[in-house]
């Protein structure tokens, strides 16, 4: 199991373009389910860069089974023990994903969804012992979505995957289950951010310019396996 922390040198400044959103899942064995029914939707945009963190080597391994059924997205699993040049191979190609995106992200419509293989949805899944090292040389990966599928317990620990993954105008999706809803307010208050409830036209979360969030809007609440 991958629990520990590498060391950080980055100071993860707050961008005022990213945001911030959880879905609170009922029961824990709905929290896999939840991620597949998201991702299956998200992951039809093409060229969309996502990263997924966990906690454990035990939970990444597992997320990675349940998303490689999903046949809009590529799939990759950042493990601490990889080769160097493994490494530098899989953050290159996720880079070059985000140019990608960046780059048709002006004129996609919204309904588009990836047709070819190589106009997949690209996904780094990864616990926090291996998050780019800015120690290191490694630069931030800049994905689009950022997916907390374990939330992290410490501030630090939440802020550092920010600084690691996130582009300035990215989304993070905390998936919180049950007690983790005080928590996630603590990181929240801590970290003098805002995380709303994911409002169900998530799909224009990822098309820029955004409007303001309308925080009245909370219809995942409608799914059986969310909470009130």
């Amino acid at each position: 199991m991958e629990t520990s922390e590498a060391p950080s040198h980055i100071s993860p400044a707050i961008s005022s373009s990213q945001r911030h959103f959880y879905l609170a899942v009922d029961r824990i064995q709905f929290k896999m389910e939840t991620l597949v029914d998201l991702l299956g939707m998200a992951g039809r945009r093409p060229w969309l860069p996502m990263v997924v963190c966990c906690s454990t080597r035990d939970e990444l391994d597992a997320v990675c089974s349940a998303i490689s059924n999903i046949s809009c997205i590529c799939v990759t699993p950042l493990y601490s023990d990889l080769a160097e040049a493994e490494r530098a191979l899989i953050l290159d190609k996720f880079r070059h994903v985000t140019m990608k995106w960046n780059q048709n992200a002006a004129v996609q419509s919204g309904n588009e969804e990836c047709e070819k293989e190589e106009q997949k949805s690209h996904m780094i899944v990864a616990t926090d012992a291996c998050l780019p090292l800015s120690a290191s040389g490694e630069s931030p990966i800049g994905s689009s979505v950022l997916i907390n599928y374990e939330l992290p317990t410490k501030k630090e620990t939440y802020m550092r995957r920010m600084a690691t993954c996130l582009a300035p105008d990215g989304i993070v999706i905390n998936m919180v289950v049950g007690g983790e809803v005080m928590t996630l307010k603590n990181i929240e208050e801590s970290s003098s951010l805002v995380i709303a409830e994911m409002p169900i036209n998530y799909r224009g979360l990822l098309s820029l310019p955004l409007a303001p969030l309308d925080r009245s809007q909370s219809p995942w609440l409608h799914h059986p396996h969310f909470l009130n």
